[in-house]
C-alpha cells in the first residue's frame, strides 16, 4: 500500500530499524506502515515527508510527483 515509503527508505540505504528510531517507534510498527497493515498517524506521516523532502500525497500514493508542493505565501 505505501510502496513509496519503502522505496524512499531503500533508495537512501536506510534500515527499517533506523527509520523506526527516527520516528520513535518500533521496527515492527514501522514495517507495518510500509506494508499498509497499520495506519500511519498524521504526525508520523509529516515526519516522513520532512525527512524525505517530499509531500504526504506522494507518500500515500496520491501523486507521482516526488517533490513537495511549493510553500504558500
Amino acid at each position: 500500500m505505501y510502496e513509496n515509503i519503502r522505496n524512499l527508505r531503500e533508495d537512501k540505504d536506510i534500515l527499517q530499524k533506523e527509520m523506526a528510531e527516527y520516528l520513535h517507534c518500533s521496527q515492527v510498527a514501522y514495517s507495518r506502515y510500509e506494508l499498509g497493515l497499520r495506519d500511519i498517524p498524521t504526525q508520523v506521516l509529516i515526519s516522513l515527508a520532512k525527512f524525505h523532502n517530499t509531500s504526504t500525497d506522494f507518500l500515500l500514493g496520491l501523486t507521482n510527483a516526488e517533490r513537495p508542493y511549493p510553500a504558500k505565501k
